[in-house]
């Protein structure tokens, strides 16, 4: 339950229902699929609660249902990569792409004003760095979308080893 609980925080942190991380993560690490009933039972929360976030789950394409009948169990689907890069480019792509056009804006107007010789209240160059460091965590966020996560835990360990040499270099950059 303290690896459920914790996913449920991270996963709310990201700005999604606790309640996804907490029961993805019980049917992901079952071995075997579980009703909707066994997971309320097992995370102690109510049934309605559990059914609104399987549903949510469903359409996110992180559950599935194994059978066709109304209490079929759900099993996880392991290949969540396509529903993070959905939701980056979705969410945060559309966040920094809402600040480079600002940032541009706000360039294209301080550049004006400084041509008519009016007073330029902002920084320019401290604009331009941060239009390129919004630049920037797009290209980041452009690769991160267009990874794709090998199946199969030995091809799955290699490109979490790759991806985190990655990070390092990174950081050791900035």
């Amino acid at each position: 339950m303290q690896v459920c609980d914790a996913s449920g925080r991270f996963i709310e942190y990201w700005g999604f229902k606790a309640i996804h991380g907490r029961v993805w993560t019980l049917v992901a690490l079952r071995a075997a699929p579980l009703s909707q009933t066994e997971i309320a039972t097992t995370l102690g929360v109510s049934r309605s609660l559990v059914s609104g976030a399987v549903a949510e789950l469903v359409d996110y394409g992180l559950l599935r249902a194994v059978g066709t009948h109304r209490n079929a169990p759900y099993e996880a689907v392991m290949d969540f990569w396509p529903t993070i890069a959905d939701v980056l480019r979705t969410r945060e792509w559309m966040l920094l792409e809402g600040a480079r056009v600002a940032l541009e804006g706000a360039i294209d107007e301080a550049e004006y004003a400084q041509a008519t010789d009016e007073p330029v209240l902002y920084d320019v160059e401290r604009m331009r760095l941060l239009l390129a460091l919004t630049e920037v965590g797009q290209s980041l966020l452009r690769i991160l979308i267009g990874m794709r996560m090998p199946r199969g835990g030995e091809r799955f360990a290699t490109w979490l080893k790759n991806a985190s040499g990655l990070v390092g270099k990174l950081r050791r950059l900035v």
